[in-house]
């Protein structure tokens, strides 16, 4: 069980930390491709060219994993320092950063996809469609929602109800332009547009909470 090592096995942690991305990359293709119920553990460990055991190891179960597979795809569009207030930084370049972020992972193929498998899934696996809330949109929620904090506490903005206002932010982002990927009676917004929506979300949104 060479995985388990502790982050001061300095020689094993690297090829660790590899396993463990090979196996979330497989977790992602899988899961879209042939669904939930449809990718097993066994799938996955091939397609990332690892054990089963391995896998086991990394993510004790199916469920984990997801929950796992999702957190990392919003990490890799939305890390959490994206979400830092530098006291010299201006909060209109800190928005349209999120904005631009966020409005790209919600809008690729991929995400979509996955949201599409979500709503399929959600009157079978309610526990799985509250797993899957909460490793996304309920933790990029809950970035937003401290990030309007810090700036209301250093007075940039006025924001009574940061939660509320982190929903409003990212809704307005999201648009009718999003739905109707989902619905599939849309193209992909070209980068002017997308650029053009985020500038306007960020221009509404800081008019309606500036000090």
């Amino acid at each position: 069980m060479t995985e388990k090592k502790s982050p001061h096995n300095g020689p094993g942690r690297p090829k660790d930390l590899a396993k463990r991305a090979a196996i979330l990359d497989a977790a992602q293709c899988l899961f879209l491709r042939h669904g939930y119920d449809g990718s097993s553990m066994d799938a996955i460990a091939a397609e990332a060219g690892v054990s089963k055991l391995t896998v086991y190891s990394h993510f004790t179960d199916k469920e984990t994993l997801f929950s796992a597979a999702v957190t990392a795809k919003c990490q890799a569009q939305l890390p959490e320092l994206l979400f830092e207030l530098p006291p010299d930084a201006s909060v209109e370049r800190v928005l349209r950063n999120i904005g631009l972020r966020f409005n790209t992972l919600i809008n690729t193929p991929e995400s979509i996809e996955l949201y599409r498998l979500m709503m399929t899934l959600a009157s079978q696996n309610p526990k799985l469609s509250q797993l899957f809330f909460e490793a996304g949109p309920q933790s990029v929620h809950d970035e937003m929602e401290g990030l309007l904090r810090k700036a209301d506490q250093a007075g940039v903005l006025r924001i009574a109800e940061p939660a509320r206002a982190a929903e409003h932010f990212l809704c307005l982002i999201k648009g009718a332009h999003n739905f109707r990927l989902l619905v599939g009676c849309s193209q992909a917004m070209r980068e002017g547009d997308a650029e053009r929506h985020v500038d306007e979300v960020v221009e509404l949104f800081v008019r309606a909470y500036r000090v």
